[in-house]
């Protein structure tokens, strides 16, 4: 069992400022460039961040190669926990499911995991006070630290891509910088759900949030469907 004591340490800081640090986690080091659906969270948690070092600690035992180890970590942590339930429950009432040809958004997350990136507009977990940082103290505009990652390396990864992709950017948070980044003429003018909710059962307004946007979501996820030779 893995503890912060174990993994929040000077061998895995990556930056700190004030009450803000970034440390290194394995996950978001694979990039499938050649994803249809992006998903983007705010920044890995702490649960995503344990999940990846034990999926990488058994990618050592077995000898797995670094590539293998950075996407067995990426696939076992990717909105890990009770957020990957919700999520899936959402992406399956805007259509998601049909427009990939399954039955449940959770293949997205098994077999059919090659149409899938997912990603952070902050690559690596950051923490605040040593919890998760959400986003909001501070905010990413007002952190040099933070908006380096948001506005500089975020839209260097998406640029990796190789297909115009339909992006779900999670919460406002990240939407935000999606937005500013499209205005700023630094990201890709795919297809975005815009207003789709942070799936963390933090989250107490995540149903209403959805259900105030989901038609819209849904024409949005058809339009993306009939245009798209990728799915």
């Amino acid at each position: 069992m893995l503890s912060k004591d174990d993994l929040l340490t000077k061998q895995f800081l990556i930056e700190e400022h004030e009450d803000l640090e970034i440390y290194y986690s394995p996950h978001n080091d694979y990039i499938n460039q050649d994803a249809s659906i992006v998903i983007v969270g705010i920044t890995p948690g702490w649960t995503q961040m344990r999940t990846a070092f034990r999926q990488a600690i058994e990618s050592i035992k077995k000898g797995d190669s670094p590539e293998q180890l950075v996407k067995k970590a990426k696939i076992a942590a990717s909105f890990s926990g009770t957020m990957r339930a919700n999520l899936i429950e959402m992406l399956d009432e805007c259509g998601i499911a049909k427009a990939v040809h399954t039955a449940s958004s959770a293949s997205l997350f098994t077999e059919k995991r090659h149409l899938l990136h997912t990603t952070s507009v902050i690559r690596y977990p950051v923490f605040y006070q040593k919890k998760n940082y959400t986003g909001y103290r501070p905010k990413i505009d007002r952190s040099a630290m933070l908006s380096r990652y948001a506005y500089e390396e975020f839209p260097e990864e998406i640029a990796e891509l190789n297909n115009p992709s339909l992006i779900i950017p999670l919460g406002k948070s990240v939407e935000q910088v999606v937005r500013t980044l499209i205005t700023d003429k630094k990201f890709p003018g795919d297809t975005c759900l815009f207003g789709f909710p942070h799936p963390s059962g933090a989250n107490v307004h995540r149903k209403k949030q959805f259900q105030e946007h989901v038609d819209s979501f849904k024409g949005i996820v058809e339009r993306w469907a009939e245009k798209s030779s990728k799915i």
